[in-house]
């Protein structure tokens, strides 16, 4: 599927451009209804004053009329400028929200990069949630946004699926309501339907494995929720048992995973300050009556080791799906570890989606809590956002004091990493076994958060924490790196780098 959309977006691109194609408002919008929807979790404050915002921890004042298409601080950046979410913001008024969409409408004519279907999804949603709650009736603003989800239902991202595929569903779902419109809804439902049968795994957690999208997937299904239960006569209440029963997997899932201090891994493509916090989307399901059912983590391939001294989160699945594994990163076998509610040994994060060195780094198997074998990544992540040999994981052994695991990422040398989490109240022990393939010089890394100060003392490193013994290991050293966990924002902190042969014990204990 997503090579022939691919291939009819291009060719339809060259026919459009030939043509001198244009998207235009109609002269006439079936009336919007009357809506109920108060805030569900307010936005992030990104809207500072005037034209002036921030995002991604880089604020931009444009002294005047803003250009919505600005790429002066990256594509993510643009996107989050067209998303409006900051419609959602606390203490932005009726009439700020109203001067920033007519001053959208303005630049219309020179709008690209905003009216690509990703943005416009999140778009059509802020608007629906905002024109909502104040009872905005606009007729300018009605055929705008009817010509808006004309847009997106002529360019539904069939050609990349994923998140972006059900953020398309959910903004034609709030179009619908908006309009009251039977066949916008029937295409949102052919996509929301079909999408969260698949996407949404049977332990709850999100098939591209990241806990940052797994928060922004279940945020928008609760928006949805909340819209259909306020609402009960607009299309889309026979899809509200599903939302449901999805909304509470997931729910139960983000108890699972997340620390006791309310924090999630940063698995894969995560960052903090994006999505919606645990704690706020825990709040906004009991709102909604969705509780949460209890969850064994099974499918998406993590695990949370809970002790009375620590918490222990291991990613031992595959990078995500085959088809799209954009936001997946060479982590197979790495794991978080929390001490007395306090993070200790950290995965980086991410700081950038830019197609740079940093973002290369960041999705490398050197940025990450396992073993590298030479110079070979575990998962061949290129491109930003690409993905060609890639590990696949299996659980071996699992029982309350151990979790054995394998993956076959280095299977091109005929070699593959084992490794086995054992583990009791005051102590974990870690081996790694390289096997197959001959000998191979290997090397496990354990990056720290950046408040943990690392001693070494021959093969023992102590810190004010807990301490760390490698048995088997060739060298030891303490390295800095640069730390990321937010957009655009990096603190120094201190790594492992531990160089063995074959087999490498380490022992974390208190």
């Amino acid at each position: 599927m997503q090579i022939r959309y691919r291939i009819f977006y291009f060719l339809r691109r060259k026919w459009r451009r030939w043509t001198g194609f244009k998207y235009i408002p109609p002269e006439l919008v079936p009336p919007s209804g009357k809506l109920s929807f108060s805030a569900g979790i307010p936005a992030y404050t990104s809207w500072l004053e005037g034209s002036r915002f921030k995002f991604l921890n880089q604020e931009k004042d444009f002294s005047g009329a803003v250009p919505w298409d600005f790429d002066g601080h990256g594509r993510l950046w643009t996107y989050n400028l067209n998303y409006f979410e900051y419609l959602l913001q606390p203490g932005l008024s009726k009439e700020q929200g109203l001067k920033l969409i007519n001053g959208f409408l303005d630049d219309w004519e020179n709008l690209h990069t905003g009216i690509e279907p990703f943005p416009t999804s999140l778009r059509i949603v802020s608007w629906v949630k905002f024109l909502a709650e104040h009872q905005i009736g606009d007729e300018r603003i009605q055929r705008f946004l009817w010509l808006q989800i004309e847009v997106l239902s002529d360019n539904l991202e069939y050609h990349l699926l994923g998140n972006h595929l059900l953020e398309n569903g959910f903004a034609l779902l709030f179009g619908a309501a908006w309009f009251s419109d039977s066949g916008i809804y029937r295409k949102a439902k052919g996509i929301l339907a079909p999408e969260l049968a698949e996407q949404i795994l049977p332990d709850g957690g999100h098939f591209e494995r990241s806990p940052m999208y797994h928060c922004l997937i279940l945020n928008r299904l609760l928006d949805a929720i909340h819209l259909l239960k306020n609402n009960p006569t607009v299309p889309g209440r026979e899809l509200l048992p599903l939302f449901q029963r999805k909304a509470t997997s997931m729910v139960g899932w983000l108890r699972e995973m997340q620390f006791a201090n309310g924090e999630l891994p940063l698995f894969n493509d995560s960052a903090r300050g994006v999505a919606p916090a645990p704690s706020q989307l825990l709040a906004y399901a009991k709102r909604l009556d969705i509780s949460g059912t209890k969850t064994n983590l099974e499918e998406s391939g993590y695990r949370m080791i809970r002790r009375k001294n620590y918490e222990l989160a291991i990613d031992a699945g595959d990078v995500g799906p085959d088809y799209i594994p954009g936001h997946a990163h060479s982590d197979t076998l790495s794991f978080e570890l929390h001490i007395r509610q306090q993070p200790f040994i950290i995965d980086p994060g991410i700081s950038t989606y830019e197609k740079n060195e940093r973002r290369q780094w960041e999705r490398s198997t050197a940025a990450h809590n396992t073993v590298q074998l030479g110079a070979l990544e575990q998962t061949e992540v290129w491109g930003g956002f690409r993905v060609a040999g890639r590990a696949h994981a299996r659980i071996l052994e699992e029982s309350e004091f151990e979790i054995r695991a394998t993956h076959d990422g280095y299977r091109r040398i005929g070699a593959r990493h084992e490794r086995t989490f054992q583990f009791d109240d005051t102590r974990i022990l870690i081996i790694d076994e390289v096997k197959g393939g001959g000998k191979h010089a290997a090397k496990a890394r354990f990056h720290f958060h950046p408040s943990v100060n690392a001693t070494l003392k021959n093969f023992t490193v102590e810190t004010d924490f807990w301490s760390l013994h490698f048995a088997g290991a060739e060298k030891v050293e303490v390295l800095e790196y640069e730390c990321g966990g937010e957009y655009n924002k990096l603190t120094s902190a201190k790594k492992l780098v531990v160089n063995f042969r074959q087999t490498l014990q380490t022992t974390i204990y208190k």
